[in-house]
Formats: C-alpha cells, structure tokens, sequence
C-alpha cells in the first residue's frame, strides 16, 4: 500500500460533518454548569444524529456496532472529536468505556465467553452501565506496573479481591469495574496478573473519595470523570467474572493501551489546534504597543513554533497509526511510545502560548484556555509518564547498535582503510604527478 497525505474525499466530507456537529451541538454546552445526567439528555439526539453520519463507536467491529475503522480512519476521527471534552460520549469513545469494550471484546474473542457480551459489552456500548478501569496503585509507581499489590485468591468458586486503587476514572460512578491484580504471585512478572470484573455494588467495594486534581481541584465524590479511590475489601465475585485467560492481564492491558494512545494523541492534537486557532485570533485582533500582535516577531514566532510542532506530531501519529494498520500493534512500539511524549509536549506548549497571547484574559475562566492548560498536564502522566516512554524508545533504538573501540566514522581510521582500498589509483596519481 502507497503512503498518501491525502484523506478519502467520502471520510473527509464525514469529518467535516463531525467537526460542524462539535462546533454548533457540543461547543454551547461546554459553557453550561449542568450535571451529567442532564448532559447526557442533551447529548442522546446528537448521539443518533452521529450513527446517522456512521460515526458511533468506531473503534468497535461492526458485529459489535461500531464501524471497524482501522487506526489511521480513528485517529483522523478523534482529531475531530478531540476538540471538545465532551464530544467523545455523543461519539460512544469516551473513555474509560470505549477502552473497557475493547477489552471486553478482545477476551471474549479468545475465550468465546459470549455470556461476558450478553452481561456486559452490549449494555455498555447501549449506554447503559459505566465502567471504571481499576489498576492504579497509590502505594506503588503507575509506571511500572510488575509492582501492583492487589491480589485476587481462588476460594471454592469466588474470587477473593483485596487491595487498594486509585484513579479509576468513573469508578464513583460506575456499574462494574475492571479490576488488574495478581492472581498468580510465583509467575513472571508479566504472568502474574489477570483482569477480573467487578461489579460496584459488590460488598467489600469501599468508594473513598474521588480524588481532586490539577484538572478538577473541587471534585465531589460521585462525579462524572473523577479518578476514584477505593478499597477491596475481601470482595467475592464468581470465577466466571474473569475475563480472557488467566495470567494474560498484561497482554490484555496492551491491546487496550497501543491504540488507546493513538487516541489520545489525536485527540490532544485536536485540542491543540483549537487551541491555536484561538492564538491566531487575538494575535491578529489584539492592538498592543503601535501594532498588533501579529506584527511582533515574538507572537509570530509563536505561530511559526506551533503550526511546526502540531504538524510534526500529527503525521508522526499517523504513521503510527499506519504503521498498525499495515502491521499489527507491536510493530509500532517505537512510534507510539514518541507520539505519548512528543504529543503530550506539543499540546501542552501550544496552549500555553495561547495562554501567553491572551495575557490576563487567557488566565481568566472567561476563556477555555486555562480549563485546557489544567487538563493538559495530566497527558505527561497518563499512559505512562513520558520518561517510561522515552527511556523504552531510547533502549529499542540503541538495541540496532553495536559496541566498538574505535569509532566508525573516526577518520584516521577510516584514511588508512582507503588508502589500503584505493592504493592502485594512488599510486598512480603519485607516479604522474
């Protein structure tokens, strides 16, 4: 297949139609101080309108209702999407849910536990029951999860689950959890631990707190995307709430988290791009000191910077996502471990030129800017912190090289080489001359 920069003219005219339903449908509610019950009865209609567009769910198969869009279609499509913090839900991607169905649709695949559909993907993806993703650890470092503590012991036909989690996003308010802990501690340290399913209102299932962040620093507990934390408390389920194979834990937690980061970086790349839009704005609008700012060499490096930065991270997350496409996820470990850093990098830096730009107006809450630069933070976090990413790069990329003593390019070496190689012909230029 040929590299092409070009969108299919079909799929771009469905992007347009996205972005023109973002910017008049979802952009006005991002303005109103409304609960997410009340959100979600003004999201249903623009739900219906987005299947209607076949645009619903697009990371899922079509047996499962989605389109079965490969990653390069879903990463044009979240750039869209991306642009608003509210949009992903009348999409049906909004996470933890779209990368708990995943989930649950690849174990079911292996173990053909169709019960586990029946149970809890289709009422998932119906909207139905929310979902948290439970594998955080307070104790332990996010980033390297062969650390995590919370164990789940086999007694008769139960699972008993003991441990402490947090920042399991929605599990205030979710029906079920996916839980990540240890099921086998003698195993290797990617043997070791299995994804068991949770439901919330299982006794032992202690809801401490939604904990406050940078993003949102006046949470109440009970709120839509707060990062919970909880308690396990010898908490039983059945052996049937096990999903895929036993030990697989990690295995599963890849397939979630490889095309989870192409969607997120395009989605960062969306809001960066509103971002910059909002700075080419005011650059132009704003009279300062005898000009307007877009006449100052400062701002216009600004815009120079940005418009670089955002290109160079949107194609390198395309070719990432190709690369998926034309492969198989594990071929593009290289290129989505940059894209986590250098995305999360390019999103953080644009906003905070806007911020620059708007001076005293982009620091107020008047404008999205400052919510934005708050979120933004958490992407050199999430999925890993961006040093596990380019530390894993660094090592992939030095495997391709060899130890030497002498440098290979070092020239008096290199000299004597050629004169050993061409010594004929310098002989010979010698004799003439």
């Amino acid at each position: 297949m040929a590299w092409t920069f070009q969108t299919d003219p079909d799929f771009q005219r469905q992007l347009d139609q996205a972005r023109e339903l973002i910017e008049q449908e979802i952009y006005p509610l991002e303005t109103l101080d409304i609960d997410y019950d009340t959100y979600l009865e003004a999201i249903r209609p623009l739900q219906a309108r987005v299947k209607e567009m076949g645009l619903w769910a697009a990371h899922l198969p079509p047996e499962l209702g989605g389109m079965g869009y490969g990653q390069v279609r879903l990463g044009l499509l979240n750039e869209v999407v991306g642009r608003s913090f509210l949009a992903p839900v009348a999409f049906g991607n909004n996470a933890p849910d779209s990368g708990n169905a995943e989930l649950i649709a690849v174990a079911t695949e292996q173990t053909g536990r169709t019960d586990q559909r029946e149970r809890w993907l289709y009422p998932l993806l119906d909207g139905k029951l929310r979902s948290g993703f439970s594998m955080t650890e307070p104790g332990n470092a996010g980033s390297d999860p062969t650390l995590l503590e919370t164990t789940a012991v086999k007694d008769g036909g139960e699972w008993v689950i003991n441990g402490h989690k947090w920042f399991t996003t929605n599990g205030s308010i979710s029906d079920f959890l996916i839980v990540m802990c240890v099921t086998n501690p003698h195993a290797g340290p990617y043997n070791k631990c299995s994804m068991i399913i949770v439901p919330t209102d299982t006794p032992g299932v202690h809801i401490v707190r939604d904990v406050p962040t940078m993003e949102h620093p006046h949470v109440s507990t009970g709120s839509f995307w707060g990062h919970t934390e909880i308690i396990y408390e010898d908490v039983r389920v059945p052996l049937d709430n096990l999903l895929g194979i036993e030990g697989d834990g990690f295995k599963l937690a890849q397939a979630r988290l490889g095309p989870g980061r192409i969607h997120h970086a395009m989605r960062w790349l969306g809001q960066a791009q509103r971002a910059f839009d909002m700075l080419c704005e005011r650059a132009v609008s704003r009279y300062s000191h005898g000009s307007y700012l877009s006449e100052k060499q400062m701002v216009q490096d600004f815009v120079a910077q940005s418009m670089a930065e955002i290109t160079s991270s949107r194609l390198l997350t395309l070719y990432a996502a190709w690369k998926m496409d034309m492969e198989d996820p594990s071929s593009a470990r290289v290129e989505i471990a940059m894209i986590k850093y250098h995305g999360a990098a390019t999103l953080y830096n644009v906003i905070d030129r806007a911020i620059q730009v708007h001076g005293g107006l982009g620091f107020s809450s008047d404008m999205p800017l400052e919510a934005m630069y708050r979120a933004a933070r958490a992407a050199r976090i999430y999925d890993g912190a961006d040093e596990v990413h380019k530390a894993s790069v660094a090592r992939r990329v030095l495997r391709g090289y060899q130890r030497v003593d002498v440098p290979t390019e070092h020239i008096p070496t290199r000299r004597e080489a050629a004169q050993i190689k061409f010594a004929d012909l310098l002989a010979k230029a010698t004799s003439d001359d």
